[in-house]
């Protein structure tokens, strides 16, 4: 093996500016909205749209001043709005108290001087870390925090990244993002877990289905089993149904040119994307029968454009909050899949 990177631990100790805690007890809301209400500008950074949503309410009924809120629940064009205010804020010294999911972590340019990061693997604190003292402009280190949520039960697909890094923060590192525990961490995760379980899928039915020995027992007779092994991986366990946020004109002028012209025009899907929330099917399944959604042109486009019906033209309904997005939580049914929406 041969190292790309001259000197790994010497650029890691230059370009270091985040110290890590983790907190071995239970964290409830209400603790981490008392250390926002000390922070004039701070990020929490949550495992699900369901947690992100409670946890902003609860700073919005304090009334704390610069609070926001980001998910998928917005659309993108929404996202974007929120974080461009967001920058302006921070670089203006204005108070700024963000609450996202996982979102934040993709690339989005923020700096803030202190960030709590829920139950997570290594990966994705990092990540989240990356958010904290990014400019190096505060004095000292920026602090990021690690918790888990009180009453709310680490998701399966978190679990397994943040248990191999559970083990790490417990052997008392200096820095949990230093070679040595990033290091011990994908040793957990990967090796000690052996080829077998990195091997292992599950099928619809329930079956497991381990890949490797499948190819290995038909390579003599090429008849690989193609169709099983693509039925075993999904890379998300559960797909989202679109609906279209009429958000702004723009949106709305490809709403009007998909429910008039013959064909949908060129690019029309394109410029929609940015207006798109993705929802749970039965999510978008008691929109469309309680009449919060209407096809457009089903007769051509079956349900492939569900579109949320304004109150009146150029205003968005009530299911469309302006600081969380779209409600789809107001239906009890829905509850509880939220709790598994990461973003």
């Amino acid at each position: 093996e041969r190292e790309l990177a001259p000197d790994p631990a010497g650029l890691y100790r230059k370009l270091r500016r985040v110290d890590v805690t983790w907190r071995r007890d239970l964290v409830e809301d209400s603790e981490i909205a008392a250390r926002f209400a000390e922070q004039q500008q701070m990020l929490c950074i949550v495992n699900s749209r369901g947690h992100a949503r409670d946890l902003f309410g609860l700073l919005r009924e304090q009334g704390q001043e610069g609070a926001r809120h980001l998910t998928t629940l917005m659309c993108a064009r929404h996202r974007r709005e929120v974080l461009a205010q967001v920058r302006e804020d921070l670089k203006a010294g204005q108070p700024v108290r963000l609450i996202s999911t996982s979102l934040i972590e993709a690339g989005v340019d923020v700096d803030f001087p202190e960030v709590w990061r829920a139950a997570a693997g290594l990966a994705s604190i990092a990540q989240a870390a990356g958010r904290c003292n990014r400019e190096g402009r505060g004095v000292g280190m920026g602090r990021a925090v690690v918790f888990e949520a009180a009453g709310r039960k680490v998701p399966p697909m978190v679990e397994a990244f943040y248990a191999p890094a559970r083990e790490v923060l417990r052997q008392g590192f200096d820095d949990v993002l230093g070679l040595e525990a990033i290091h011990a961490y994908y040793r957990g995760l990967y090796w000690r877990q052996g080829f077998e379980a990195l091997d292992r899928a599950m099928l619809p039915g329930g079956d497991e289905l381990a890949i490797i020995p499948a190819i290995r027992e038909t390579l003599r007779d090429l008849d690989f089993p193609f169709e099983r092994i693509a039925s075993a991986f999904r890379l998300i366990d559960e797909a989202m149904d679109p609906v279209i946020i009429p958000w702004d004109d723009t949106a709305r002028e490809a709403i009007a040119a998909l429910t008039h012209a013959p064909v949908p025009p060129a690019g029309v899907q394109r410029r929609l994307q940015q207006y798109v929330v993705p929802v749970p099917p039965a999510a978008r399944a008691a929109l469309l029968a309680r009449g919060a959604v209407q096809a457009i042109r089903p007769e051509a486009y079956g349900d492939r454009f569900m579109v949320l019906i304004e109150e009146k033209a150029g205003t968005l309904p009530d299911l469309y909050d302006p600081d969380v997005g779209l409600r789809i939580d107001l239906d009890p049914a829905n509850r509880s899949a939220e709790s598994n929406i990461f973003f």
